[in-house]
């Protein structure tokens, strides 16, 4: 394995407009987490222009154009994570709140639920991480100002 050999992966954290619920998508057809609920976002590509960019491309091939978030892009919870096949992803994790639009999954999913902050300890089969980056993310809504989440 290449020594700097790693893949950058942001995700999205996307609460419901009433900030009660949190959007998690059961994974289709991946090696390392088919049938696991997970938040929606992917891989960067090199020919996105900015992690922005990026997270909008995964936004609208994941969920669709016409699913509108409030991305609060300043600040992520970042983690390494070791695949099965050995290599690496550092996973960013970035908070954003629905503003409208309805769902349109792509094939990468084969179902999505908006699962209440209030019973997502006991949600699964979900990735082992999502209730505590979830905390992070809250606390992090808290702060955040209006003025600094951005329409994508």
């Amino acid at each position: 394995m290449e020594k700097y050999n790693f893949q950058y992966c942001p995700k999205i954290a996307v609460l419901s407009s009433d900030k009660n619920k949190v959007l998690l998508c059961r994974r289709k057809g991946e090696v390392d987490y088919n049938d696991i609920f997970s938040f929606i976002g992917g891989k960067m590509e090199t020919t996105d222009a900015s992690i922005v960019a990026g997270l909008k491309r995964e936004k609208d091939e994941e969920v669709g154009q016409n699913f509108q978030l409030k991305l609060y892009p300043k600040f992520s919870i970042n983690i390494l994570i070791r695949k099965k096949d050995g290599h690496s992803m550092i996973v960013s994790y970035y908070l954003a709140i629905h503003e409208k639009g309805d769902i349109e999954l792509s094939e990468e999913y084969s179902e999505y639920q908006w699962v209440k902050l209030a019973k997502l300890a006991e949600f699964e089969p979900k990735f082992s991480n999502i209730s505590e980056v979830i905390n992070e993310l809250r606390r992090l809504e808290k702060i955040a100002a209006a003025k600094d989440f951005i329409l994508i």
